[in-house]
């Protein structure tokens, strides 16, 4: 018959990641930060999906994080001339974790108190200071070895794709831990 079979979505996918890399990170980012952000409403109790703090997470991770990871995922690669060593992978998961890591955290805790929340800034810069460096030392925790696979083993167009995912599964945690802080203050009181 000579026609040849459908592609599958996967197929689609990985066609459109090679074709506009930048472009399918940051909807990939986006998407997968709001479904995140509706899984982790419905497990901390929400019972009425907020749906303008979903769209703000989707604008933020489709707007920034996504497109970061693309160019500083693909920098590190022309740096270090595409090199896999132990040495070299080492030295990609430091720099990560004092320059993205950090700026990713700060950032989005600043957007989360200013514009979804809607908070002073007085409060949002309060906020930050008490729980940034809990959130930073606890990223520090997990996401080093999240890098060293992600350098050592995943090949460059993948990479900001598993960091969105395991932003995912971040993101829920987070929101779960600050919903649980949250009603361990109120109980205090």
């Amino acid at each position: 018959m000579g026609s040849s079979p459908k592609k599958t979505n996967l197929q689609r996918y990985l066609s459109q990641l090679q074709q506009h890399p930048l472009r399918t990170k940051a909807i990939t980012a986006g998407v997968l930060s709001g479904v995140s952000d509706v899984v982790s409403q419905k497990l901390s109790g929400i019972q009425k999906i907020q749906l303008r703090r979903v769209l703000l997470k989707v604008i933020f991770a489709g707007g920034f994080l996504g497109p970061a990871g693309h160019f500083f995922h693909t920098y590190l690669d022309k740096f270090f001339q595409g090199k896999k060593d132990t040495t070299t992978v080492a030295k990609k998961v430091i720099l990560e974790q004092l320059t993205l890591s950090p700026l990713n955290h700060l950032l989005f805790m600043i957007y989360y108190g200013v514009v979804i929340e809607r908070a002073p800034w007085n409060l949002v810069r309060e906020r930050i200071k008490k729980t940034y460096p809990t959130v930073q030392f606890t990223a520090w925790t997990f996401f080093p070895v999240v890098g060293w696979v992600n350098y050592k083993y995943v090949p460059l167009h993948f990479r900001a794709i598993l960091h969105s995912l395991v932003a995912f599964f971040w993101g829920i945690f987070l929101t779960l831990r600050a919903r649980s802080t949250t009603l361990a203050l109120a109980k205090a009181k």
